[in-house]
């Protein structure tokens, strides 16, 4: 195997979460993560940015149900089993920023949220709203 090939391979096992470390798992029941590995990780086909390990609630739910984006009905044909408060998930960025300017928005696991969050969300306001901050 070539260096370059090698050094790709590497590049993208290697995700880091908003505090610089490895990206540690958000869920594997419901396995979540844009590619459905229980890890929000993030790369270029992932245009939603699905980056933000949140452990959801209901009013979170039905926000993102009055947005278009309806998390609770399963999709089996997707394989989707639906959402319900209390499942740990990976959000897009920019639909966590938004909940949580109304006042709607998850706790949030910083150790399993990608630091590309931060081109979207700010650390103070993930800080915020963490669950895994002592």
């Amino acid at each position: 195997m070539d260096v370059f090939v090698l050094s790709k391979m590497l590049m993208q096992d290697s995700h880091k979460n908003v505090f610089g470390d490895d990206l540690t798992p958000c869920c594997f029941s419901p396995k979540t993560g844009f590619y459905r590995d229980g890890y929000c990780k993030v790369g270029e086909e992932d245009h939603g940015v699905h980056a933000v390990c949140v452990e959801l609630t209901d009013a979170f739910l039905q926000f993102s149900l009055s947005r278009g984006n309806d998390l609770m009905t399963p999709r089996p044909e997707m394989g989707f089993p639906g959402l319900k408060a209390g499942d740990k998930w990976c959000l897009c960025a920019s639909r966590w920023q938004e909940a949580f300017e109304v006042g709607a928005a998850p706790k949030v696991f910083l150790a399993s949220t990608h630091e590309k969050a931060l081109e979207v969300c700010s650390l103070e306001d993930l800080k915020s709203c963490a669950a895994d901050l002592m």
